[in-house]
């Protein structure tokens, strides 16, 4: 559910008025796009994600600083069965929630929080799964419905997670943002009042930033939280300012008005890693831009065509004019740094008399008629779905398949790409916790349909491969699994791999320890302001 400026009108907590410039001890933050959500159990996008679960709440674990590696967090510590099916987590004491004007705990965190945040995603009677149409995504999308057999209350402190089957990367799972901790307190006033939705629009959590307002369109507020379990943060205001224009965050940035920004210009690049008053960061994605390819629809359910329009797609061209060195060309589903990437696949180089030969195989000599929908919004994996979809839509044309470019708003864009609309478009994918299996699970297993399997593409042999690679406890085994799923994938072409895009950080100089995220997320616990 996106805000309305009526809601959002009501739920000013703080100061209305807008920054124009840094002042001491706030940080500006000047995002490309509105969080539409401040729930992180809700939500699917990274805009939300880093708006709500990286600065307001927490998990039982964490992933470590700029790593893959998961830590403690509310929980302390854990056990993990021999045959790997029970996980017992202890919490932290005196753990405290935030307060607001309409909420003050009178309790810390304890075990009833963490069966209240689990229970609500995988029990259809709680009475808070249908709250906000809580469509769950990432929980389904992680294969948790079939994973989870139980949550269980051990005492105040501890809390009992049982599984189907074991599962290889379920502590990362459990780090993921889906699986933020709610205050079982709030929400159980909340729904006294008849007013459940406010949890997810008035977030309170655990972690190092109080929510304090949301102007539409304007800026997210925060301040730290000094009852914060890790300590205090080092400077005082947090801001999420929305900025849409690229080039308005840049010129924002070097005139000290914002202190991060995102989703640079690719084009300003080379001048930023010039310039005095710009720290720039930069470190490869787990991510994936990819041309979705809709394996029922006419013509595209053919092997042969979806393999013709892979060599009649020239990647390293469009690497070269839209990544601009900010980019690799992918003949994976997955980076190199991932475990199972296959380095021995047969490559589909640029060749379109293979593409016409396929295609006249298939039936299509004389080509077809179809769309390619566009992605209205820049993602971490593609800074300029425009020209990308400008160029593959030449490229195909010289095979005699003509294809019509189309787009929609964001919401709805996704919506008819999950319930089957498109024919082909511009997709883009980035891990959230850098396993093998949250790359290849959600965009091509079966389970996924609908859903993320947006090309309702599906394969048993590949399924097998994956339900034995997830188990597998040996990384030498799971790697050679993932290696052979992939180059199913190869065959098949489900999809089109077309790049993997470096992520940039543009950062003000008084912006002191950053680490950059894994994932593409700004967190900003641990971060100070330097004079």
């Amino acid at each position: 559910m996106r805000f309305s400026k009526s809601m959002l009108s009501v739920l000013l907590l703080g100061s209305s008025s807008l920054v124009l410039a840094a002042p001491a001890n706030t940080l500006i933050n000047c995002v490309a796009t509105p969080p539409m959500k401040l729930s992180p159990a809700i939500t699917n996008d990274a805009n939300d994600f880093n708006a709500s679960s990286q600065q307001i709440y927490n998990r039982l674990l964490k992933f470590k600083d700029g790593e893959l590696t998961v830590e403690p967090s509310l929980a302390e510590k854990w056990e993990i069965s021999e045959d790997g099916l029970t996980y017992l987590f202890h919490l932290r004491k005196d753990v405290k929630f935030h307060s607001n004007k309409t909420f003050t705990p009178t309790r810390p965190l304890n075990a009833d929080d963490v069966l209240f945040s689990f229970q609500r995603q995988l029990d259809a009677n709680h009475p808070y799964h249908k709250v906000s149409d809580g469509t769950y995504f990432y929980y389904h999308w992680m294969n948790l419905p079939k994973i989870l057999k139980s949550v269980e209350k051990i005492d105040e402190h501890a809390v009992k997670i049982t599984l189907h089957q074991p599962n290889t990367p379920f502590l990362t799972t459990v780090a993921m943002d889906f699986l933020s901790i709610y205050s079982k307190e709030y929400a159980d006033k909340l729904l006294a009042e008849g007013k459940p939705e406010l949890l997810d629009q008035i977030p309170i959590g655990t972690g190092p930033f109080i929510f304090q307002a949301y102007q539409t369109d304007q800026d997210v507020r925060y301040t730290a939280n000094a009852d914060y379990f890790e300590g205090k943060a080092k400077f005082d205001r947090l801001v999420f300012s929305i900025t849409p224009d690229a080039g308005t965050r840049y010129a924002k940035l070097k005139a000290g008005e914002c202190d991060v920004i995102d989703f640079p210009n690719i084009s300003d690049i080379t001048q930023m890693k010039q310039d005095p008053k710009v720290n720039l960061l930069e470190r490869e994605g787990l991510n994936l831009a990819y041309i979705g390819l809709n394996n029922t629809k006419p013509a595209l359910n053919n092997a042969k065509v979806r393999q013709a329009l892979h060599y009649a797609t020239d990647k390293k061209a469009i690497v070269e004019a839209v990544y601009q060195g900010g980019g690799t060309v992918a003949s994976n589903p997955f980076p190199d740094s991932v475990l199972g990437y296959n380095p021995n696949l047969p490559q589909y180089e640029f060749n379109l008399e293979k593409a016409k030969a396929l295609l006249t195989e298939a039936g299509f000599a004389d080509g077809f008629e179809t769309e390619i929908w566009v992605q209205p919004v820049v993602r971490p994996s593609n800074p300029n779905p425009r020209r990308t979809a400008e160029i593959i839509q030449a490229d195909w044309a010289k095979i005699g398949v003509k294809a019509k470019l189309v787009t929609h708003e964001w919401a709805d864009f996704n919506k008819r790409t999950r319930e089957g609309e498109f024919f082909a478009g511009t997709y883009g994918w980035t891990s959230r916790n850098g396993d093998p299996d949250n790359f290849l699970f959600p965009l091509l297993s079966k389970s996924n349909i609908p859903g993320t399997n947006y090309g309702r593409w599906s394969d048993e042999k590949f399924e097998q491969l994956l339900a034995t690679a997830v188990q597998a406890q040996n990384r030498e085994e799971r790697a050679k699994l993932y290696q052979q799923a992939v180059e199913i994938v190869n065959e098949q072409t489900p999809f089109i791999p077309l790049a993997h895009a470096i992520n940039y950080v543009p950062l003000s100089k008084r912006v002191q320890g950053f680490v950059q995220n894994p994932f593409g997320y700004t967190p900003f616990y641990g971060v100070s302001l330097a004079e």
